[in-house]
C-alpha cells in the first residue's frame, strides 16, 4: 500500500468515525485449537501478507528467578531443532520474513510477518513451529545472552531514569510478582541454569497457556491450519493460575536516591487498574486530561507552561492482569525538584476534587476518538490489539465499542472514579538526582 493509499485509508476511517454510528472495527473471528490454544483472526485481503503473534502467560510475573522469563524468551531465536541462530535467520531472510520475540511482566511472545505466497508462508510457519516447539537452549547461547543481559544491566545503572523506574516498581509492588525485575539482577542472572530455563519453558510455553493472533490475506480454513501448525510442537499443558491481587497502599512514602546527574527524575503513583476494569474508560479519559495528552494536559500546563519546571511531565495508567501502576513522571533541575513535586501534587489533588471542565472533557474525547482509527490503520497494529484482547479475555467487540464508550464518559464519572481510585495520601514518590543541589522541602 503506497503512501497516498494509506493517507486515503486513514482519512476514510476518520470520516467514518466522525459520522458516529458508521464506525466499526475489524471483524474478529475466534476459536480454539485442538491442543487448547485460543485463536483470534482478522481477514485482511488487501495485501498478500500475514502477521502472526503467539502470546504466552509467561512473563516476569511467573518466573521463579528474576530474569529467567526474559532469558528463556530471548533464547527461542538462538536455536531450534537442527538449526542454529544463523540458519533460522537465513530461512526467514530467504523469503523476506521478519520474526521477533519479547516479554513483559504479564506475557511473553513471538511475532512473525511474511508474504502469503506458498513457499514463503510454508518456510516461515515451519520455522516458527520449530522455534516454539523445539528450542535448543544451547549452553553456549545461554552464556552469551546472560553476558549481554549483564552488560545491559551495567549500562542501565548509569541511567537515573532507569534507576527511578526500577525502584518505583519494586517498592510499589513489594512481595507481589509484579515487583520482579524483568531484566534480572546481577545475582539472579549469575545463578540461572539451563535447567531453570527449560523448566520455565515447559511450564509456560504450552498450548493451553497461549493465545494466537492472526491478521492477513488468508481464508478461515487456512488460518485454522496455520494455528495448528505453529502449535504442533507444543505440549497441551495447562493454563496458569490467577495472579494474586495487588494490595492497596496504606500510607504515603517518599524515597530520594542520590545520583550525580544534572536533573532529578520524579516518579509518583500507586496501584491503578487492570485490563477489563469497570472504571477503565472513565480513568483513561480522565488521565488523558490530567497528564496523558502531552503538551495540552493539565500537568503540562501547570508544570511546564506556567512555571517552566520541566520540559516533559506526564501521567498514565498501565493496566495488566492485576492492577498495574498509575504513574506521574517528570524531569527537572535538581534545585527545582521540590517545587515541581509541590505543583504536581497540587494539580493532582485539585483534579481529584473538582474533575475536568466540560471544555476539557470535550477536547479530550475529540482527541482520543479522532486519533483512534490511525491506531488500528495497519495489520501490525490490529495484530497487537487482537493479541491483547485474547490474552486479557476482553470482548471481541472491544474495538467496535471503543469510540462509543469514550464518548459516553461524563465529568461526574471522572470525578467519582478518581476520588475512589486515586489516593494522594497513599502515593509512592521516588526522586533520583543530586541531593546536594536539591532545595529543601518547605
Amino acid at each position: 500500500m503506497g503512501v497516498k493509499q494509506m493517507g486515503c485509508r486513514a482519512l476514510i476511517l476518520v470520516l467514518m468515525l466522525l459520522s458516529g454510528h458508521l464506525w466499526a472495527g475489524p471483524a474478529i473471528q475466534s476459536w480454539t485449537t485442538e491442543k487448547g490454544a485460543r485463536v483470534l483472526f482478522v481477514p485482511a485481503p488487501e495485501l498478500p501478507m500475514l502477521n502472526l503473534r503467539v502470546v504466552f502467560d509467561g512473563g516476569s510475573a511467573r518466573e521463579a528467578i528474576p530474569g529467567v522469563a526474559s532469558l528463556t524468551n530471548s533464547l527461542l531465536e538462538e536455536g531450534a531443532g537442527d538449526w542454529d541462530a544463523d540458519e533460522i535467520a537465513q530461512r526467514l531472510d530467504s523469503v523476506g520474513a521478519d520474526m521477533s520475540v519479547g516479554s513483559q511482566r504479564d506475557m511473553a511472545w513471538l511475532t512473525v510477518r511474511t508474504l502469503t505466497e506458498k513457499r514463503a508462508l510454508t518456510m516461515t510457519l515451519d520455522t516458527v513451529a520449530q522455534v516454539l516447539g523445539a528450542p535448543r537452549f544451547d549452553p553456549a547461547d545461554l552464556e552469551r545472552n546472560r553476558k549481554a543481559m549483564l552488560v545491559s544491566l551495567n549500562h542501565d545503572e548509569q541511567s537515573p531514569g532507569t534507576l527511578a523506574q526500577r525502584t518505583f516498581m519494586h517498592t510499589l509492588f513489594g512481595d507481589h510478582p509484579y515487583a520482579s525485575q524483568m531484566e534480572g539482577t546481577r545475582e539472579s542472572l549469575a545463578r540461572i541454569t539451563r535447567e531453570d530455563v527449560i523448566a520455565h519453558y515447559r511450564q509456560f510455553y504450552v498450548a493451553k497457556n497461549a493465545v494466537i493472533a492472526i491478521v492477513g490475506a488468508v481464508q478461515r480454513a487456512e488460518a485454522e491450519r496455520l494455528a495448528e501448525l505453529v502449535t504442533s510442537g507444543l505440549q497441551p499443558g495447562a493454563r496458569v493460575s490467577e495472579l494474586p491481587p495487588v494490595a492497596q497502599r496504606e500510607s504515603a512514602q517518599s524515597l530520594t536516591l542520590q545520583f550525580p546527574s544534572s536533573q532529578s527524575h520524579i516518579l509518583m503513583g500507586q496501584p491503578g487498574m487492570h485490563r477489563g476494569d469497570p472504571d477503565y474508560f472513565v480513568l483513561y479519559v480522565g488521565n488523558h486530561i490530567l497528564g496523558g495528552s502531552g503538551l495540552v494536559s493539565l500537568l503540562s500546563e501547570e508544570v511546564r507552561e506556567k512555571r517552566g519546571l520541566s520540559y516533559s511531565v506526564y501521567s498514565y495508567f498501565s493496566p495488566m492482569r492485576r492492577n498495574g501502576p498509575f504513574l506521574i513522571g517528570a524531569q527537572t533541575q535538581n534545585a527545582k525538584a521540590q517545587e515541581a513535586l509541590d505543583v504536581i501534587r497540587n494539580t493532582l489533588a485539585r483534579f481529584i476534587e473538582q474533575g475536568p471542565t466540560e471544555a476539557e472533557l470535550t477536547a479530550a474525547k475529540q482527541n482520543i476518538t479522532g486519533g483512534f482509527p490511525l491506531r488500528i490503520a495497519s495489520n501490525s497494529k490490529i495484530l497487537e490489539y487482537i493479541a491483547m484482547l485474547g490474552f486479557y479475555d476482553l470482548p471481541l467487540d472491544y474495538l467496535d465499542t471503543f469510540v462509543g464508550k469514550v464518548n459516553s464518559v461524563t465529568r461526574e464519572q471522572i470525578r467519582d472514579a478518581f476520588q475512589r481510585r486515586i489516593k494522594p495520601d497513599q502515593l509512592l514518590t521516588v526522586v533520583v538526582g543530586d541531593e546536594r543541589q536539591q532545595a529543601p522541602a518547605n
